[in-house]
Parts: C-alpha cells; structure tokens; sequence
C-alpha cells in the first residue's frame, strides 16, 4: 500500500457527518500530516463546487464536483475538465418543468444555481446539507447554457411515475445517495470518470489511488480506484463495491481507514 499518491473523498457521510459543518479535527489532521508526505488529496463529490463550503480548515489539492462533471483545481475556479448535459435535454426538461410540479435545481459550469420550486422534499434536504435557500428561478434561464448537472426531487415513485428518464431524458442518466432526490448526469459519466481526468493532470495512476464513500454515487469511483473504501454507514450495495469497509463516519470511520491503509499511526 505505500505506492498511493492520492485519495478522493465524497464529502456528505464520509468526510462530514450528516448535521456537522465540517470534518472532525482528528481527520483534518491526519490529512495535512498525509498531504505534507507528498501524497495528494482530492473531493470527490455530487456537490456543485460553490455549495462545498462545508470543509472546514481541510485544505486539498483539487476537486471532482458534480458527480465528476466539473473537475477544479484547488483554487476552485480553474477548469481541468467538464462534462456538460445536451442541450437537447436541457430543452426537453425545461419544457417538461412547464406541466410538472417536481422541483428541479440546475448546476451550471459557471454562475449561480437555478432552482424552479421549492417543495417539501426541498427543504428537507436543504436542512440535512445545511444548504442556503435559493431564490425560484424559470428554468428558461439555464436554455443554451452549459449545464453540468440536474437535480430532479420527491419520492422516487414521483419522479418514475412522472417519466422523467423514460420519456423525457434521452442522454442522462439519474444517479442518487439520498431517497428524496436524484442528480442527473450525462450517460457515460460519474465520479469514476471525474477521478481519471484528475489524475490524468496530475500524472498519477489509477492503481496508485484510494476512493472513500457511502453513497449510491460513489459506487463507480469505488470500484475504479487502486482501493475502494466504504464507510459503515453505506448501504449493502456500496459496499459490495469496496475492497474494504470501515467503521461508520460518526465512529471515526476515515481515521480507522487511514490507519488500516498505512497512512498513519
């Protein structure tokens, strides 16, 4: 295990707990002790990179945001690649908005995020992300523009009821850690993919990497990276994918890991 370079990390249940504002000090430290032993260190998120502003002092080399469509350098402004939705699908969703009550949230590559309208479903994850509430916005707005991910909310019965993936969106697929939403991404992408272009400007290998993640999303970087690790707060599937599981996030999970791969003492 001492020919790892890099780790990527989701962010919500793995690096933070769910309700904090950032990740613990012990894990805040034990990575700038990794860090400064030349060993990089990357998120690696569903979060646009304008909502990740729950880190804390933890500073990083670079980030894979938007379920690995928009990739940053970590002076969060440089783009290393981006993977925007077609603007075919952009028109269809926009017009499907017109006749349908699912709130919907655009992520551009740049500029603010669109909201359409806020419902339940809404404001409970907004409450569990402690995330700011967005102004509603028409999605005519974001027609033309470079979109790199959606957000469809409600019950998962509500969005497949509404044919949203069936009849609506012919080249994106939804990918989903949380029951009251789904991020929609194009077909062919995922964090796994945000990973390789990362390493790619940072002249690492893929063997030569460690992903860390609890969610349906980080199943692709998982199974992609050199180790995959699950956190034991991930469900039975995510961690079928990881070559190791580790203890929950609330029970020191990134620093029974860190500990497990060598990393630290």
């Amino acid at each position: 295990m001492n020919n790892i370079k890099a780790l990527f990390f989701d962010i919500d249940g793995t690096l933070v707990p769910f309700g904090d504002h950032q990740p613990p000090t012990d894990v805040i430290n034990a990575l700038k002790i990794i860090r400064s032993n030349g060993i990089k260190i990357f998120i690696s998120t569903g979060r646009h990179i304008n909502w990740v502003d729950n880190l804390g002092k933890l500073e990083v080399d670079g980030y894979v945001t938007a379920n690995g469509n928009l990739c940053v350098e970590d002076d969060r402004k440089t783009v290393i690649y981006k993977h925007c939705i077609p603007h075919d699908d952009i028109d269809r969703i926009i017009d499907f908005s017109h006749n349908s009550d699912i709130p919907i949230v655009a992520v551009p590559v740049h500029g603010r995020i669109i909201i359409n309208r806020e419902d339940e479903s809404i404001a409970k994850v907004r409450s569990l992300l402690e995330m700011p509430k967005m102004p509603i916005t028409d999605l005519e707005e974001i027609r033309n523009k470079e979109i790199v991910q959606m957000m469809a909310f409600g019950s998962e019965e509500k969005r497949r009821k509404s044919g949203l993936f069936t009849d609506i969106l012919h080249e994106c697929q939804p990918t989903s850690w949380h029951p009251w939403f789904c991020d929609i991404i194009p077909i062919g992408s995922d964090k796994s993919v945000g990973i390789d272009n990362m390493i790619l400007h940072h002249c690492i290998d893929i063997s030569e990497t460690v992903a860390f993640g609890d969610g349906g999303n980080d199943i692709g970087m998982l199974q992609h990276a050199g180790i995959g690790v699950a956190m034991g707060n991930a469900a039975p599937d995510v961690k079928a994918a990881a070559d190791y599981v580790t203890t929950d996030v609330d029970n020191f999970g990134v620093i029974n890991a860190l500990r497990h791969l060598g990393l630290i003492i």
